[in-house]
């Protein structure tokens, strides 16, 4: 597993298959498609920044790398993926074997290009805060104090605009200093640009051109009328602490039956047009603060009537949510116009009920945006992860803007497509395979907004075909892949990433054992999980479990050892056997039992899955449990309810909930304060460790997870309980050890999960 983790930490890469299967037919028997989970701004300080443009074969435009072959004499150096033979320019003459370019050194498989100041102005973010008002006084209170803080850690030159919004949008006009001034729209109905050049008089004493698109500064736009909506942050603090002071509850007045008229959706169009009207193309980001559903104008979701209930997973499978469909399309337009612009949708969701993340979803994910779930503003988990967004420490997002992400590779594969937080730009090619996941039909995706954390899962086609028409297809065996990252770092200047690979393949049964000593199973288990919530979105009567279940009885009976139709000689290589219990897990992930959860929470849940790294991911499928106790120190343990007993605490890392659960015995002695006696120092210390290490978690994680602190037979255990394996239920044989505990299920352990497996995969 470590050299895995060892090729990740150099080029941000996890391949399912490292040794790739060589024809179409191959690729299909192998179950795992050939895919890889790439983060392409993954933090690695040997990569070397060269303030020099990258050197491009002028047939397929990829960049010079370690593998291209170099002749220093005729000073000539040959593409690895199209072989076409390029002559390096004039500045490249004085290299030779002992004088190479950075890009050719071997080990610098990734690296990075910046432009230097004559390639262009440093443009500095925006942010415009997008703020919903229609909340009870409280909520306001605690929206008011986050606000304030985050305003004063914004960067000094980054550009700030304000939005509030509830039965009407109020768009502040923040440059005009002497009172507080801003411009209304009706809630009801979209805006357009047009509309908004119009009504906020762009064009006060002036002519508007009459032809042309009027985009910005450069385009017909003075910047004085951009500053009085869009003003540097060290300008406008005063003036915009004043409007957050003075924030208040929506004045209309709502009756008791009746929720109140939110509308989300026309709010989000008019932020959308005042960036593309005043910094398109720039790096831009709305950040929407909503605290209930969307009840008025395009994008609502539920009518303002309280005996409609909000749409549930069961009314989207029957199809009874009327208003479903309308705002997904809405949110569609709005996600199509912001990736035109380059900007970025971030969304905080904090209310008890839902508020239409599962429709906003496609124009958050597809502009690379960030997504924060809670119960209330006044949540840790809100606060701590809006000041993380600005902080600069050691975990900071290094957030960037308007990237663009290429991928060149060998002619024997071709690229199905993307899932993550990306969107296809239609750029057609060769490489572009016919079956499209994802977003696909490309060679070359937008990413509004990507950090160091974002990775995407690349899902690829093997197209070698088998038999005699095999022979003119490359010799060697060796595949190529180049991905190109083109963005604007969060300095301000714009940089190319550039990450060259090569992997070998094999071709026929003689390579099973090679495939299998390739095979991630970490890797694997994301790209099922991303792959199983993708289907359960897109294919309508899809059944995630049953489809889990035939793709890992194939994949155990095609590499595991047996004799057939004998179920107790089956084993599997150690290479394998973890990935059983990864689908084990995903089976009862909340990405896959929606029951009990909204759709909201399975929107976010998808989208967190579908931008975090396979690490990230495999503790998302499969929780990690570690145990502390008098006798050793912290463990891992089994995640199995075997693991509870009354003199333990049970630290339990789901990725969206760390759980510190005590033990009855040490709940008993906790509450009766030993731990604040003299003598019992050891016990203070004791109950001190899962809280230590339940922090370095929450400080490293984004969105900050939620901390649930209980105790055995707590109501709150169950967050707990629901994860582990119930290998003692209340109908099982074997009685639970004294102090332990029972779950009561009808769910099936993991010990018969793999009986019924074994059998299955010898037949």
């Amino acid at each position: 597993m470590s050299e895995f983790l060892d090729l990740e930490a150099q080029d941000g890469i996890r391949m399912t298959w490292n040794v790739i299967p060589g024809t179409k037919q191959d690729a299909t028997n192998c179950v795992v498609p050939v895919s890889a989970i790439f983060t392409p701004l993954k933090p690695n300080p040997a990569i070397p920044v060269l303030p020099y443009a990258p050197l491009r074969c002028r047939m397929c435009r990829s960049i010079l790398n370690p593998f291209s072959i170099v002749d220093f004499v005729s000073k000539i150096w040959v593409c690895p993926f199209c072989f076409q033979r390029n002559h390096f320019p004039q500045h490249y003459s004085s290299i030779s074997e002992n004088n190479l370019p950075a890009e050719l050194f071997p080990q610098y498989t990734t690296v990075e290009y910046a432009s230097t100041a004559e390639t262009g102005p440093v443009a500095p973010p925006v942010f415009l805060f997008v703020v919903d008002t229609c909340m009870i006084e409280e909520e306001i209170g605690y929206l008011k104090s986050a606000l304030a803080q985050a305003i004063e850690l914004l960067p000094d030159q980054s550009l700030v605009g304000f939005i509030t919004f509830g039965t009407y949008v109020q768009v502040h006009e923040l440059g005009f200093g002497l009172l507080p001034k801003s411009y209304v729209f009706k809630g009801t109905k979209e805006v357009t640009k047009e509309q908004i050049l119009d009504q906020m008089s762009f064009f006060a004493g002036k002519t508007k051109p009459t032809t042309g698109v009027i985009a910005g500064a450069r385009d017909g736009l003075s910047t004085r009328s951009i500053a009085r909506f869009l003003l540097p942050a060290s300008e406008c603090e005063f003036v915009l602490n004043s409007v957050i002071e003075e924030l208040q509850k929506d004045p209309w007045p709502v009756p008791a039956d009746k929720r109140s008229s939110r509308c989300t959706g026309v709010a989000l169009s008019v932020a959308a047009c005042l960036l593309g009207v005043c910094v398109p193309g720039s790096g831009a980001r709305i950040m929407a603060f909503v605290g209930g559903p969307s009840t008025e104008g395009p994008g609502s979701i539920v009518s303002k009537s309280l005996s409609e209930p909000i749409r549930s997973h069961k009314d989207l499978d029957k199809g009874s949510a009327p208003l479903y469909n309308k705002a997904v399309k809405f949110y569609e337009d709005i996600s199509k116009q912001l990736v035109n612009q380059g900007h970025v949708l971030d969304l905080f969701a904090c209310a008890l009920d839902q508020v239409g993340v599962a429709e906003m979803k496609v124009a958050v994910e597809r502009t690379g945006g960030i997504v924060v779930l809670a119960e209330s503003f006044g949540h840790s988990v809100f606060k701590d992860s809006l000041r993380r967004i600005f902080q600069s420490s050691d975990n900071d997002l290094d957030l960037s803007f308007n990237g663009i992400f290429e991928i060149n590779c060998s002619k024997d594969v071709k690229i199905q497509g993307i899932i993550g937080p990306c969107t296809s730009l239609e750029k057609k090619g060769p490489l572009s395979s016919d079956t499209v996941i994802g977003q696909g039909n490309t060679s070359a995706w937008k990413m509004c907004g990507l950090d160091r954390k974002t990775s995407l899962c690349l899902i690829f086609d093997i197209a070698k075909k088998d038999g005699p028409e095999s022979i003119g297809q490359s010799v060697s065996n060796q595949l190529y892949f180049q991905f190109l990252t083109y963005y604007q770092h969060h300095e301000g200047q714009m940089r190319l990433r550039a990450t060259t690979l090569s992997r070998k393949w094999v071709a026929g049964s003689g390579g099973v054992q090679e495939l299998i000593a390739g095979f991630d199973q970490e890797a694997s288990a994301a790209v099922m999980a991303r792959l199983v919530s993708f289907k359960m979105e897109a294919e309508a009567d899809f059944d995630p479990i049953r489809w889990l279940d035939r793709a890992l009885i194939s994949l155990c009976s095609k590499f595991g050892d047996y004799h057939k139709e004998t179920p107790s000689s089956f084993s599997l290589s150690p290479r394998l056997s973890i990935f059983p219990q990864f689908m084990f897990n995903l089976r009862r992930s909340q990405f896959v039992q929606v029951f009990n959860n909204s759709p909201d929470e399975t929107a976010y849940f998808a989208m967190m899955l579908n931008r975090e790294s396979v690490a990230n991911a495999v503790v998302m499928i499969q929780p990690s449990l570690i145990s502390y106790s008098f006798q050793s120190g912290p463990e891992p343990v089994l995640l199995d309810v075997t693991a509870i007993a009354a003199d333990r605490i049970l630290l339990l890392d789901s990725y969206f909930t760390v759980v510190i659960f005590h033990g009855i015995t040490i709940a008993q002695w906790r509450k009766a304060g030993y731990q604040d006696q003299e003598g019992h120092e050891a016990f203070a210390q004791f109950l001190q460790a899962p809280q230590e290490e339940a922090d370095a978690i929450i400080k490293e994680r984004f969105p900050v997870p939620r901390l649930v602190v209980c105790d055995q037979y707590g109501s709150q255990a169950r967050f707990l309980l629901a994860k582990l394996n119930p290998s003692v239920s209340y109908n099982s044989d074997n009685p639970p050890p004294p102090g332990g505990d029972v779950i009561f299920t009808d769910d099936v352990s993991f010990q018969v999960f793999m009986d019924h497996l074994q059998r299955l995969a010898v037949q």
